[in-house]
């Protein structure tokens, strides 16, 4: 899965000095299905974050979205178009901790808008992550989505906008977190385009990604 995440091949591609691709793809399935790919994940979430000195279930947050191109293959009905973005595709939504390990990921069409897909996101993470108290966000997410965390799910969301006098790349407080994990994304070949059929085979591949990442982190400290 590793090898097919991070040179984005099709599973027909899949060398053949590796398992057959469709007992692969089966195991694959099971363990997106069942969970178990996630307890993987959060398990080496944890110990990277106790490896920095902190605890392993985190306090704050940052949420932020990033739109990919969809190949031809991906079904219209879960496809849109970002104005803002002039991207066609799917957006993927990601609410990270301060070191920008994923907490939470939601693959919908890019015509939805950050605010409305940030409700069920918010609300997952927060029954999961008991300590999250506050999140960092962009003005994309101001007005009644603020109000909304804060009585519905006791969280305070923060908005960090630019000022007006700014002009060209200024590196923002928190929200620079968020958008050094999309670029780590974007180093994996299967995420640069959207290839899945199914928005919830996208959000596994975005789960792979970061666990070959905390997985070589680990690994380089232990040697």
């Amino acid at each position: 899965m590793r090898y097919l995440v991070d040179n984005g091949c099709t599973w027909r591609a899949v060398p053949v000095d590796f398992p057959a691709w469709d007992r692969v793809y089966a195991f694959n399935r099971r363990w997106r299905v069942k969970g178990l790919l996630g307890e993987l994940h959060d398990g080496l979430r944890g110990q990277v974050r106790e490896d920095a000195g902190r605890d392993p279930e985190p306090s704050a947050g940052i949420v932020d979205s990033q739109s990919v191109r969809a190949s031809a293959h991906v079904p219209k009905a879960s496809s849109g178009y970002d104005a803002g973005k002039k991207t066609p595709g799917r957006k993927r939504h990601l609410l990270v901790d301060c070191l920008g390990l994923l907490l939470e990921v939601q693959v919908t069409a890019a015509s939805v808008q950050d605010r409305d897909a940030a409700r069920p996101l918010l609300e997952r993470a927060r029954a999961r992550f008991h300590r999250l108290a506050l999140v960092w966000a962009d003005g994309g997410y101001a007005g009644r989505l603020v109000t909304w965390a804060a009585e519905e799910l006791r969280l305070k969301l923060r908005i960090i906008k630019r000022s007006d006098d700014m002009s060209g790349f200024v590196v923002l407080p928190r929200r620079w977190v968020v958008e050094r994990t999309n670029a780590w994304l974007m180093r994996t070949r299967r995420l640069a385009r959207d290839y899945e059929g199914l928005p919830e085979v996208h959000e596994q591949m975005v789960v792979w990604s970061m666990t070959a990442l905390m997985t070589r982190r680990l690994a380089r400290r232990r040697a």
